[in-house]
């Protein structure tokens, strides 16, 4: 079985949006309410600084640790993935069939045993007639 060489998508690299939540813009950190205005140079310059130290900061974090983490994290989903294969599932199963032989001998049991005492009662019961005066 060859597996088909899948090209990673370099322009939507979070197509399913798991990290929305994380999409932060100088305007979602900073705000300055009317009448507490700093000079207009700061706050372009504030923003410039944001904007790039956030932009810096993650390019290095990502250039340091993102191969290393990209590592770990195939390895624990290929781990996650073996132990549900080969151990959960197998159980998950096992109980399945154990648990329906249960099933056909509790529900022989209440079948023989049970339903002719209620078959029984309800018929005794039946015969009961109230009227009200």
């Amino acid at each position: 079985m060859a597996e088909q060489a899948v090209e990673v998508d370099l322009l939507n690299r979070d197509p399913n949006n798991l990290n929305d939540h994380v999409k932060v813009s100088f305007e979602d950190v900073l705000g300055e309410p009317e009448g507490a205005h700093s000079i207009d140079c700061v706050w372009k310059n504030s923003y410039k600084c944001f904007e790039c130290s956030k932009g810096c900061c993650y390019k290095f974090m990502t250039f340091i640790c993102g191969i290393p983490m990209a590592l770990m994290l195939g390895c624990e989903f290929a781990a996650i993935t073996f132990i549900h294969v080969w151990t959960f599932t197998p159980c998950m199963r096992m109980l399945a069939i154990n648990c329906g032989c249960c099933q056909k001998f509790f529900g022989t049991l209440l079948q023989c045993g049970l339903a002719p005492i209620c078959e029984t009662c309800g018929l005794f019961f039946s015969g009961i007639v109230v009227k009200n005066s």
